[in-house]
């Protein structure tokens, strides 16, 4: 399997390692881009051993939520037999366990399990409509980023070449 496996690649209920791959590779980058921000801007360590630990504290549990959601709804839906939204709620839930266990709290692992399992429903209820989730961002705003592809005078530059006809 490639890096470039996509979830939704072969039906639910196969390929378990192609779908953590699919999952864990987007945790893998919102946790290393989670913990540069909080390493640069909130706890600032010092040295490269507290630095690393900050990385691993942040990007482990990112990563462990991932393979629970993962793990969880394959498993209810390989026990259950039906391809439905109640596996990613059983899969949010195991996810949401991680992050309990994460911050020594059962009452956020359960509040984290609840957004997660709302988010996992409409997701599977958005691939099932075929809507989409997370849709394109379309640039409709001029930006300047590039500032000579825009005209940001006032006039429009007159017709070049021309003569007075004498």
């Amino acid at each position: 399997m490639s890096l470039k496996a996509n979830y939704y690649d072969k039906p639910e209920g196969d390929d378990l390692f192609g779908k953590m791959i699919a999952t864990n590779k987007y945790a893998l980058a919102g946790g290393l881009g989670w913990s540069t921000v909080e390493v640069m801007m909130v706890s600032k360590p010092k040295g490269y051993l507290p630095t690393i630990a900050r990385y691993v504290y942040f990007t482990g549990p990112f990563v462990g939520m991932a393979s629970a959601f993962t793990v969880g709804a394959y498993a209810a839906n390989k026990l259950r037999g039906r391809d439905d939204a109640w596996n990613y709620v059983a899969g949010a839930f195991a996810a949401g366990g991680v992050y309990g266990a994460w911050k020594r709290n059962v009452v956020s692992g359960l509040v984290a399990g609840l957004i997660f399992s709302v988010a996992g429903a409409l997701k599977k209820q958005s691939v099932e409509e075929g809507w989409e989730f997370f849709p394109e961002v379309k640039q409709h705003a001029v930006s300047s980023v590039n500032p000579n592809r825009y005209d940001f005078t006032l006039t429009q530059e007159r017709e070049r070449g021309w003569t007075t006809g004498k």
